[in-house]
């Protein structure tokens, strides 16, 4: 008889109190009085008995109708095509290699930029440019390591890269099967960065970017000394005013946590739009380990961020629709 290790069951029972999908109907439920926290999904967790003790509307995924009825939404997914594309930086004319992700139907869909980390845009990482195409989106995908000739996994940072970014807005607005005026930024790890600048060094949140997304995002200069690494953030995010999710895994790197969480405080104590969604059981990299390491929690917690980042993108496009 196969028998299944504690560990492994209470990670699971721990992840099943996260992935209900997002949407709060039915009852009115009183705020709670707990002290603003950075994530908005952990609350304590002891081993013997996960709990969230927040109040039902804190628990912004809580759903009357698939708890009560057992009701549950039925995602869209498109075939997508690749095709490889590049454009020019207009600031020293470096040509950008670049995947343009779309869903094969013809047709117009809003448009999201997709920016890799310090990986590079290799197969592994072009699973989460294509993965979201298949929800409905035109994704592009800039190679900024290849177009500078910059080995994978860096460990300085090259600031002219953060305008090589910049430049996809335009591309991707210009993009005759892009339905938005506006675009959504989409990233992880070291891609946090580079599009927070887009953000906020480059002013698109003012004018062409309308939410921003990342998973674990790099949020320091990577340049910037190690303490600067584990006890600060980029001073850009005071600055970010856009609707913002972050997405992180519970085992997360401490120096990356550390930033992350603090700043996501700072933002929300002055009153600004963000979510920090923090997966039990999972750490960097989840969405994208490999099957010959990667665990029932990454599968679990991959599905529902994919899904719930998919929702956030599409609510805050759907203003901004061409006419």
């Amino acid at each position: 008889m196969r028998v299944i290790k504690a560990p492994f069951f209470i990670c699971c029972l721990s992840l099943l109190t996260l992935i209900l999908p997002a949407s709060i109907q039915g009852e009115n439920h009183s705020k709670s009085s707990t002290a603003l926290t950075a994530s908005d999904t952990v609350v304590g967790r002891n081993l013997e008995a996960p709990v969230n003790t927040k109040s039902l509307s804190e628990k912004f995924w809580w759903d009357e109708a698939w708890y009560e009825h057992g009701v549950v939404d039925n995602p869209t997914t498109h075939e997508v095509t690749e095709q490889r594309v590049s454009f020019v930086n207009p600031l020293d004319n470096t040509e950008i290699p670049a995947i343009v992700y779309r869903p094969k139907k013809s047709g117009k869909y809003p448009g999201v930029l997709f920016q890799h980390g310090r990986r590079g845009l290799d197969e592994l990482v072009q699973r989460l440019p294509r993965r979201m195409a298949a929800r409905g989106f035109v994704v592009l995908a800039p190679d900024i390591y290849s177009a500078r000739f910059i080995d994978k996994l860096p460990i300085e940072h090259l600031p002219e890269t953060e305008s090589d970014t910049n430049a996809a807005v335009d591309y991707l607005l210009a993009h005759a099967d892009v339905s938005t005026s506006k675009i959504c930024l989409y990233s992880h790890t070291r891609g946090g960065y580079y599009t927070l600048q887009v953000a906020v060094k480059f002013k698109r949140q003012d004018t062409e970017v309308a939410c921003y997304l990342s998973f674990y995002p790099h949020w320091q200069n990577p340049n910037a000394e190690e303490p600067m690494q584990v006890y600060r953030y980029a001073i850009e995010a005071d600055s970010l005013h856009i609707p913002t999710m972050i997405i992180i895994g519970e085992y997360e790197q401490y120096q990356r946590r550390r930033s992350i969480e603090t700043a996501v405080l700072s933002m929300k104590q002055a009153g600004k739009d963000v979510r920090l969604i923090t997966y039990p059981g999972v750490g960097r990299g989840f969405d994208f380990r490999p099957g010959h390491v990667r665990t029932f929690a990454d599968e679990l917690a991959t599905k529902d961020a994919t899904l719930r980042s998919a929702s956030f993108m599409k609510q805050h496009l759907e203003r901004w629709k061409k006419p």
